[in-house]
């Protein structure tokens, strides 16, 4: 996936230090230990524009940055292949699209055994309403981000998630409104103090 013209209309999900800790999720990514990438001033600033601006051009990044073009563009690709970047995303209206309804499901399983996580975790991921899934620590085994065309439809999905196997509770809360939504990281800029 490489970047293109165009401003703002992509978004870039992006992670320092690159963890790899949620295979079953992202099952392209390597092993599942830590892995810390070495990136530098430039590293950053690029980083930072590419969240910025995910359809920046290659020239224009290189100018914001301050190195040429062929240098810019050897960092953008060994920043994608070391998974600092991991894509380039458009941010669609879920409601413009007929999906006006967002809701988390915290969900506890009968066994955190690898197999039965890594099961429902393939399980979800099947799921197109699934937008996003977190094995977590403390009051549940997973938390779930999904979308539903209307209430029947988020019942439905309820209903399905509380007759999956080894799900033995299902705890959903629905969004009254998003006020915030980042992606990507904080990262320092040289004009501002550090990134908090």
């Amino acid at each position: 996936m490489r970047f293109a013209e165009g401003r703002r209309a992509c978004h870039i999900r992006c992670q320092l230090p690159v963890w790899r800790a949620l295979q079953g999720f992202y099952p392209a990514r390597g092993d599942r230990s830590l892995k810390v990438v070495d990136l530098d001033a430039v590293d950053l600033r690029i980083v930072a524009e590419l969240q910025d601006d995910g359809r920046i051009t290659n020239v224009e990044l290189a100018r914001r940055v301050g190195i040429s073009a062929p240098p810019c563009l050897r960092r953008v690709r060994r920043l994608e292949d070391d998974g600092v970047v991991r894509g380039y995303h458009a941010d669609p209206d879920a409601a413009a699209l007929g999906w006006p309804i967002t809701f988390f499901a915290l969900i506890g399983l009968e066994s955190q055994k690898e197999t039965v996580l890594c099961a429902f975790e393939n399980y979800l991921a099947q799921w197109p309403e699934v937008r996003e899934c977190h094995m977590i620590r403390g009051g549940g085994d997973f938390l779930v981000r999904l979308i539903a065309r209307d209430a029947a439809h988020e019942n439905l999905l309820t209903r399905q998630l509380t007759e999956a196997t080894h799900v033995i509770r299902v705890q959903t809360l629905q969004t009254i409104r998003t006020s915030l939504e980042r992606w990507g990281v904080p990262l320092k800029n040289e004009n501002e103090g550090p990134a908090a």
